[in-house]
């Protein structure tokens, strides 16, 4: 494909290329670079694509495209633009001939719940038989066809390649789990998304985007004009502060849910056990019963948030309640480890003390004895997150013991250091390990009949990052190690 058919003219400043050469590919990571590629030198957090032109060069580029002028050597390889990440989704889409105008792109956003809602989105779309891709936190979907995920949303580039993989298996909609860093850093921009979707919003990410209003702003994107116009639908959480200003703030259709009295769709009644959910609500579409295997009533807003999208997108009911009695469980939330031990046994991905707050009041209406939440933080984050989730922790708990998370190339002391100002200022019964391993041992050993045990934080993930290196570890496969040698 020639340079000019999928370049937009508007975003060059300058250009030592001929616009008539044909280029076999594109890519953004010099390793991957074949030959006749047109290379998209990006800056990111860590890395800057500028610095790997040359290796690009070498690997058979056969141009550069970055928002740096050019040097003057390789001027006559180079093509600067004005937003190097923009021109590549550009370039991208028409590349790949514009799959995202044949398909449906459904995102949802927020801190806590994308996973959950876009897992119960997706179920309830194949029950009403559309023929879905799924992208998430928990791994991709392409049809029947699942594969792990490098990150929540991947860049562009990969997005039009997914999406043309699905077109060409029949595909019509895709669920797309959309990050605040995918937002900030331009990975969907100008892509239409049909229907948007907005869980809540908490302190998390500050890390990366400074305030809690910068964090907000890059959700809101979601809703605006993101390259490809509004998107048609949009689906509030108004029980949160940043979701009804979203909603009033929203001019085209739009479905709102939650407790909140002016909500379309809202809780008449609901009975939370260990075999689910039973839950009643009110919607537009009349009365709606149904069941969910989810366990704990922190998923019934993200039940409703699915039950909501449906509606809005005009799915039929039976299909809704269909789609959410089919959606057993997500793995890594909320998921429950049984191998005949006299104690319930949970693992969940809650890492925000938002998240970790929901959990542990879900659990406490589950009837149960006494909470062990075993818990940590991630080294290279958010650190004012840290003593809050500590205070939360303790707190809440019957017993918390604090261990590493994935303390990447941070000193994991110094992670949980931080995270012990709070947990000494709750006042609970607490302890501190910093093997993960022995912890959940720890954890598993403390725990009488009746006990819950609460395993946070890492939930799906099935490596712990220690410097640069992922060593295996699924808190789900040892805690049945562990509870194997306890002999039920």
């Amino acid at each position: 494909m020639k340079i000019r058919q999928f370049l937009s003219r508007e975003a060059i400043l300058y250009c030592g290329l001929d616009q008539n050469l044909n280029i076999s590919s594109l890519a953004y990571d010099s390793r991957k670079v074949q030959q006749g590629a047109l290379f998209f030198a990006l800056r990111g957090t860590i890395h800057d694509g500028n610095k790997f032109v040359s290796e690009a060069l070498e690997q058979g580029a056969l141009g550069i495209v970055s928002d740096k002028p050019p040097p003057f050597s390789l001027s006559n390889v180079w093509i600067q633009v004005k937003n190097a990440r923009q021109s590549l989704s550009s370039a991208a889409c028409g590349f790949y001939k514009n799959p995202q105008s044949k398909i449906q792109l459904i995102g949802v956003t927020g801190t806590n719940g994308k996973t959950t809602t876009c897992y119960l989105i997706n179920s309830i779309l194949r029950e009403a038989g559309r023929v879905t891709g799924f992208l998430g936190t928990i791994g991709y979907q392409l049809g029947n066809k699942r594969f792990p995920s490098k990150q929540t949303t991947p860049g562009s580039l990969d997005l039009s390649i997914f999406l043309s993989a699905l077109l060409e298996q029949g595909g019509d909609v895709a669920v797309v789990e959309v990050s605040s860093h995918a937002l900030a850093q331009d990975r969907v921009f100008g892509y239409p998304f049909s229907v948007a979707v907005f869980t809540n919003l908490s302190s998390d990410h500050l890390d990366y985007h400074g305030t809690i209003e910068k964090y907000f702003a890059a959700k809101q994107k979601l809703f605006g004009n993101n390259g490809a116009g509004f998107p048609r639908l949009g689906i509030f959480n108004l029980d949160d502060p940043y979701g009804k200003k979203l909603a009033n703030a929203f001019e085209r259709s739009k479905v709102t849910y939650g407790r909140d009295r002016c909500a379309h769709i809202r809780l008449i009644s609901k009975r939370s056990t260990f075999s689910g959910l039973d839950v009643t609500l009110k919607t537009p579409s009349g009365t709606v019963t149904l069941h969910s295997s989810l366990i704990g009533e922190h998923n019934l807003l993200n039940i409703m948030a699915a039950v909501a999208t449906a509606i809005g997108m005009e799915i039929g009911v039976d299909s809704i309640v269909e789609g959410i009695t089919q959606a057993s469980f997500v793995p890594g939330r909320f998921e429950r480890i049984e191998l005949g031990q006299p104690f319930e046994l949970v693992v969940d991905y809650a890492h925000t003390e938002d998240a970790l707050r929901n959990l542990i009041l879900s659990a406490r209406k589950l009837n149960t004895q006494r909470i062990i939440t075993l818990f940590g933080c991630g080294g290279c984050r958010d650190r004012s997150k840290r003593p809050l989730m500590g205070e939360t922790a303790g707190r809440l708990s019957d017993f918390a013991i604090l261990t590493s998370d994935n303390p990447r190339t941070e000193n994991p002391i110094d992670i949980m250091n931080d995270v012990l100002v709070g947990l000494q200022k709750s006042g609970g019964k607490h302890c501190i390990e910093g093997d993960r391993k022995k912890a959940i041992r720890l954890a598993l050993e403390e725990a009488h009949p009746g006990d819950l045990v609460l395993i946070t934080g890492r939930g799906h993930e099935t490596h712990q990052i220690l410097d640069d290196q992922a060593i295996e570890f699924d808190d789900r496969e040892v805690c049945q190690e562990i509870l194997a040698d306890f002999h039920y």
